[in-house]
């Protein structure tokens, strides 16, 4: 009978142990990954686990490169002046609801707008490329961050217009 009762509060220890030690663990980001698309914007592609079963707050942040640049009828860049980057910050954000205390999802922000950038009459603008640096993924709801390794992409196939 003592065994038994022994054995009991052994199993009982056990398993309380283990349940603190992975509540102490809690959420971590398995994977996080940065690309543009077709659009020019940063999507974020990320996977994390540890979590509960409420909703999870996301931010992503990234500091942006936009070159716009106006083409005309031929889908020529008529002139060097007739192009122009843009650089600023960007703030997006999205809820998840977690499944099984795993978030797996995209979140996507961009491109940097250059509403000031106008071409002449007979021309149309262009985004040509794009780049994203200082990306940082962000957990709100645990406090955890994630740095995503910077990314770009040329939109154009107009030579002279992406580095």
């Amino acid at each position: 009978m003592r065994k038994t009762w022994l054995l009991t509060i052994a199993v009982a220890v056990g398993a309380l142990a283990f349940g603190v030690g992975a509540s102490l663990a809690g959420a971590n980001f398995k994977s996080a990954s940065g690309a543009v698309n077709a659009d020019g914007a940063l999507v974020v592609s990320f996977d994390e686990s540890g979590l509960g079963n409420e909703n999870v707050d996301y931010t992503l942040t990234a500091d942006a490169t936009a070159l716009y640049a106006c083409i005309n009828g031929g889908g020529k860049n008529p002139s060097a002046a007739n192009k122009q980057s843009f650089e600023g910050s960007l703030a997006g954000g999205a809820s998840f609801e977690p499944k099984n205390g795993r978030v797996q999802g995209d979140i996507s922000v961009g491109p940097l707008q250059a509403p000031q950038f106008t071409c002449p009459g007979g021309q149309r603008r262009i985004l040509a490329h794009v780049s994203y640096t200082n990306i940082v993924l962000t957990d709100t709801t645990n406090n955890k961050s994630v740095s995503i390794p910077d990314t770009s992409r040329c939109l154009s196939t107009i030579a002279g217009l992406c580095p």
